[in-house]
């Protein structure tokens, strides 16, 4: 198959030039009232009539003429008659005349005759003498002028007046106002179709079955575009993955096109030999672009497809295509970072343009990069990133990119920053601005690094908003030394002095995890150097890697040989994985006949665990932020008598 070169990579400005030409118009939606909020209307709603559409009674009490209380006070009440009641749903059916007064309810229409009113506090009742015929009165102990206490028709709402404007995201106060108005239909914008399509035969939706063996992996843009396109007034819809067979991904990529205003799919973008889904486009439709000058999203397509709808058993090329609109296309990365990072700055725009809706209050906050950052000079970047706060409360940031595969970039992120073509070099304490990705993020009152552990998490789940990234002893310790993360997790022996305040921690008793039953009778650490055991290990940047080490360098030092003897009769010891249940869970799998890790987690998964010793965990707190709110809760949790500081997981 003929590779596929990359054309001239445009720039991000163009490739939102050609994305913004792409035919994505909105249409119009007639939807129920209870169906409305958050929806956008398109024309002007004016009230047909007033509201309230009466006089009415702002309050309990009693409706009556004011020039009847002219000149009235507590010492010196009028006397009027009691002729009648209204209450709120009721015709009156009396005229109020000079010296007379009706009882009335709040909300009630006020009565002929009366044009104002007094409320019931500023009353006295005086009972009738007993005489059948004789009518109650009321001592009025205040004076009112006309309109007092009366809400006059058309006082909220005057008919003809211009209630909502076209363009009106329409909230609960507004669905309030439509409804006052007697308004069960409004008109919207409809939302914007958009078809979202995985492609890739690796891939497995979520709950579905992956076979590792096969390199299946889950789909995670499928779900994860779907929410975006929500969160910007697009209706999502999913279809099946395209595996990477051309007619395959033209039938299906078609039949989103004929069903909807939009096509984004993701994979399948790149100039490798399998990557096809360009040709499909420049078949089928008109590709505008194919490669923007961006990191990442290098392998973006843009373009326009025709639709086609095929026949129950008919195949794609057979299908009617006359009369098919082309709908607009757009193709992302494969790599879910990517995919997002692109969708998010040049799709997300333009969905909520058709949508009707504004462009979202901008987001931003100012930091200093807690440490250098490198960036590939000649592409423009988007770089993920994290906030926390220093120990004098100002915000830093630091980068959490592990790579466009690795969805975790975006999870532990709070926005992310633009590094231009020309910038290879960021140093530390650079002034950034973070663009975040919602409008309430906040740093989090906890930022560790370092060791993972399951008693560290369950001491995590205690705490308010904690944030903890496992990249290991080692680079925690690192961190720590740069004057990143409030905490570093560090486990095993540690040769170099720690650059913090030990705050507390506990010991784990850590060893050889094995087959339940222990079928090949494993006691040591020797009979993986002396028989054919297949064995898991973990990366360097562990603090149980190091403790394996010495003892390695102790079974060395005991048989006389060099340490290197002993880890080259390992099988599988130079192959680290970074999870503390990872290894424990291959040999679960039946792929391993031993594994390093921990006792807790061999009684979690249900297997054998030979001992080889204990290590402390401790939790080194940066010198300057002891009194942060943050540490000094985890601090305080750590020390309760349900904390973590006696565990021996």
């Amino acid at each position: 198959m003929e590779r596929k070169e990359f054309r001239d990579l445009v720039s991000p400005e163009a490739a939102r030039e050609a994305i913004a030409s792409l035919p994505l118009e909105g249409g119009i939606d007639r939807v129920p009232l209870r169906e409305a909020r958050g929806r956008v209307l398109v024309s002007r709603l004016d009230a047909e009539l007033d509201v309230p559409g009466f006089d009415r009674s702002s309050m309990d009490g009693y409706a009556l003429r004011a020039r009847d209380t002219f000149g009235v006070d507590e010492a010196d009440p009028a006397r009027l008659t009691v002729v009648d009641a209204v209450h709120a749903g009721e015709e009156p059916d009396v005229a109020v005349a000079a010296g007379e007064a009706v009882e009335i309810s709040t909300g009630a229409v006020m009565p002929e005759g009366a044009d104002a009113m007094v409320p019931v506090e500023r009353t006295d009742l005086e009972s009738a003498d007993g005489a059948d015929d004789q009518q109650p009165t009321v001592l009025i102990r205040t004076s009112v002028a006309p309109g007092d206490n009366v809400m006059f028709a058309g006082a909220d709402v005057a008919a003809g007046e211009r209630a909502l404007g076209p363009g009106t995201r329409l909230t609960a106060r507004d669905i309030g106002l439509l409804s006052a108005l007697g308004i069960d239909e409004v008109p919207v914008r409809s939302h914007p179709r958009v078809g979202i399509i995985s492609t890739g035969d690796e891939l497995v939706r979520p709950g579905g079955a992956v076979d590792h063996r096969r390199g299946e992996i889950y789909d995670v843009n499928s779900y994860t575009i779907a929410a975006g396109v929500e969160e910007a007034g697009g209706e999502a819809v999913l279809y099946p993955h395209a595996g990477d067979e051309e007619a395959a991904m033209e039938r299906v990529l078609r039949e989103a096109a004929a069903e909807c205003d939009l096509v984004l799919s993701s994979g399948s973008t790149s100039a490798s030999a399998v990557d096809v889904i360009y040709r499909v486009i420049e078949e089928q439709g008109d590709l505008l672009l194919h490669g923007v000058s961006i990191k990442p999203g290098k392998p973006m397509l843009v373009g326009r497809l025709e639709g086609m709808t095929p026949e129950a058993g008919q195949d794609a090329s057979q299908a009617d295509e006359a009369g098919s609109a082309p709908s607009a296309y757009v193709g992302l990365p494969g790599y879910p970072v990517s995919a997002m990072m692109v969708f998010r700055t040049f799709v997300a725009p333009v969905i909520r343009q058709a949508a009707g809706l504004p462009e979202p209050e901008t987001a931003t906050v100012t930091g200093r990069l807690a440490r250098e950052e490198r960036s590939d000079q000649g592409r423009h970047r988007l770089a993920p990133v994290g906030l926390t706060t220093d120990g004098d409360g100002e915000t830093l940031v630091y980068p959490v990119d592990k790579g466009s595969g690795a969805t975790t970039s975006l999870a532990d992120a709070d926005g992310l920053i633009e590094i231009d073509a020309d910038t290879d070099y960021l140093e530390a304490g650079t002034e950034l601005e973070v663009t975040l990705f919602s409008p309430d993020t906040s740093p989090p009152t906890l930022f560790a690094v370092g060791e993972d552990d399951p008693t560290l998490n369950r001491l995590l789940d205690r705490l308010e908003h904690p944030r903890f990234l496992p990249i290991g002893t080692r680079p925690g310790l690192r961190r720590l030394r740069d004057g990143v993360p409030d905490v570093a997790v560090v486990a095993g022996p540690i040769e170099r002095e720690i650059p913090g305040v030990d705050i507390g921690g506990w010991r784990r008793e850590w060893g050889l995890v094995v087959p339940a039953g222990n079928p090949a009778d494993v006691e040591g650490l020797a009979a993986l150097v002396d028989r054919d055991l297949a064995f898991v290990n973990r990366t360097t940047d562990s603090g149980l890697r190091t403790s394996l080490g010495n003892t390695v360098a102790a079974l060395a030092n005991e048989r006389g040989v060099d340490r290197h003897d002993i880890t080259r009769a390992i099988e599988g010891f130079d192959i680290g994985l970074r999870a503390h249940e990872s290894p424990p869970r291959t040999v679960a799998a039946g792929d391993a006949d031993a594994a390093l890790g921990l006792r807790s987690t061999a009684e979690y998964l249900g297997l054998e665990f030979v001992p080889l010793g204990e290590q402390p965990v401790r939790l080194v707190a940066a010198a300057d932020r002891l009194e942060k709110p943050g540490v000094v809760e985890l601090e305080a949790t750590l020390r309760s008598p349900d904390g973590g500081s006696n565990d021996t997981s």
